[in-house]
């Protein structure tokens, strides 16, 4: 067998196993049609920037796919988008090499996030983009060695590497300009689809069916008066949570999971919203709101900080410092990340540390998100997008903050959120969507936020969104995703529970 044909057999049986690996991952319809997109992307940015030798961002696009949806996507997207793509450049024995070579770097991304824990600034992002180039480069010069050679020999390899290293080091170049133009953004889009779809599923106690789990919430809760209800599903919510807390003072996405900030940042929110003082919520010896302010000192993601300063707001004082830090990522058109969701909660974490609703970086960003709203009267991610639950709350929310509840723009949103009610009474992520409990609760603290009653919302005769809320509530205090899907991510349990208290954000603690 000659070198050639032994790397190719080499090469499909590691792409082989790459397939296979994503195959028994049983992504679901959404992850399989980002991973789609991602490598359609990949393999159009090859081809549109074909006419300058050997710049393209597929190397960026396919590491920071790995780098926020994992190993298994990130080796996928890479594979798929050397194949679709040399079928305008043609297929060959280099093909597999691609193949395996993206693959390849879509597996470091996923190592860098590993390691960084899905946190890195534009500029480290850039050096990785940039080495992975290098490394892609390095592949593609062992593929010409193994496939044209006849016998390799070392000088063979150093002749071949230093003819291409000019094509190389270009490639790496470009992606170095690439990840510092798009590479945050790709980075935050991403993450924020996989914390808002990607959950994970866990098993109900025995016996616990979805229609069971209905027929015990219609029982429990049906029987009583909303305020009644309430108050009941507020107590069981806010025990599941401190029941869930782990042993470091912190929570993890399910009970007994690794501690996240950001999950434990939406708990302390929703339990100070229900009346629970958080610095009194302590598991080892140490309290959530501890574990918070230990928690600041390694963060650079602007979500991760105006999530922990409303947190600390909750907790009861946030430090200047931050407050600081959430205010130095607003730009001077107003805007934190060109982003609705990031400026919203920006807005909110500058309220949270007391800044006055006068100020100016207030106004400008009150301002930039007004712009942004649609002819419905919602807002998108982008503001550029179709209008959605999610960010329309934030952003009335942020709004109401700032211009308080008369303000056209905060009025039209509310609006916005009175017409797409669903049927059950809960809200889609987008309108016509299906109901969850998160963006139920974004849109029911905006509602608040709007002075609007969530409890008396009946739009053609459904029940009110605090009504669907609770009738996703398992007996054991936990609120699932969604009626048809028993996801039960503890932070949604948190988030929901900061609108069954109906506290807006920022919430301040009582005392």
């Amino acid at each position: 067998m000659s070198w050639a044909l032994a790397a190719l057999v080499i090469l499909g049986a590691c792409l082989a196993c790459g397939f296979a690996w994503y195959e028994r991952s049983a992504p679901n319809s959404r992850m399989l049609a980002l991973v789609a997109t991602l490598a359609a992307l990949a393999a159009i940015g090859r081809v549109a920037f074909a006419p300058i030798p050997n710049v393209k961002p597929t190397t960026d696009i396919v590491l920071i796919a790995g780098f926020a949806l994992g190993a298994a996507p990130g080796f996928t997207i890479g594979a798929v988008a050397a194949l679709a793509s040399n079928i305008v450049f043609g297929q060959g024995p280099w093909t597999p090499w691609q193949m395996v070579a993206w693959g390849i770097v879509g597996l470091a991304g996923a190592g860098l996030g590993a390691l960084t824990n899905r946190r890195i600034g534009r500029l480290p992002l850039a050096v990785a983009c940039g080495a992975m180039g290098l490394v892609f480069g390095a592949i593609m010069d062992l593929s010409v060695w193994v496939s044209y050679t006849g016998t390799p020999t070392v000088g063979q390899y150093v002749a071949i590497a230093g003819v291409s290293l000019p094509f190389n080091v270009a490639h790496a170049a470009g992606n170095v300009v690439f990840a510092l133009a798009f590479g945050p953004l790709l980075v935050r889009a991403l993450l924020r689809y996989r914390a808002r779809l990607d959950v994970t599923w866990l098993p109900l106690p025995a016996g616990a069916g979805s229609a069971t789990l209905l027929l015990v919430a219609a029982i429990g809760l049906g029987g009583l008066r909303p305020a009644a209800a309430a108050a009941s599903a507020r107590s069981s919510a806010a025990t599941y949570l401190v029941r869930s807390q782990n042993a470091d003072g912190g929570w993890g996405a399910a009970p007994g999971a690794g501690t996240s900030p950001m999950v434990g940042a939406w708990a302390v929110i929703g339990l100070a919203a229900a009346g629970r003082d958080p610095n009194h919520v302590r598991r080892g010896g140490r309290s959530a709101c501890t574990l918070v302010r230990l928690q600041l000192r390694g963060m650079t993601a602007t979500g991760d900080l105006e999530r922990t300063a409303l947190a600390l707001r909750a907790c009861g004082r946030v430090p200047a410092s931050l407050t600081g830090r959430v205010a130095a990522r607003q730009d001077r058109a107003g805007s934190v990340g060109g982003l609705v969701n990031l400026t919203s909660f920006g807005i909110l974490a500058l309220r949270a540390g007391g800044v006055g609703r006068g100020d100016r970086r207030l106004q400008r960003g009150a301002t930039w998100i007004a712009a942004r709203q649609q002819t419905d009267g919602g807002v998108g991610l982008t503001g550029g997008g179709p209008s959605g639950a999610d960010d329309t709350g934030a952003a009335l929310q942020a709004l109401a903050a700032v211009r308080g509840r008369g303000d056209r723009a905060v009025r039209r949103a509310a609006a916005y959120l009175r017409r797409t009610q669903n049927s059950d009474g809960g809200y889609a992520l987008q309108a016509r969507g299906r109901s969850n409990a998160q963006s139920t609760a974004f849109a029911v603290q905006g509602l608040i936020a709007a002075g609007v009653d969530p409890e008396q919302l009946h739009r053609r005769g459904a029940r009110s969104p605090l009504a669907y809320l609770r009738s996703l509530q398992h007996r054991n205090g936990l609120i699932r995703y969604s009626r048809t899907q028993v996801q039960t991510p503890v932070w949604v349990t948190a988030q929901a529970l900061a609108a069954l208290a109906r506290r807006p954000l920022p919430v301040a603690p009582r005392r």
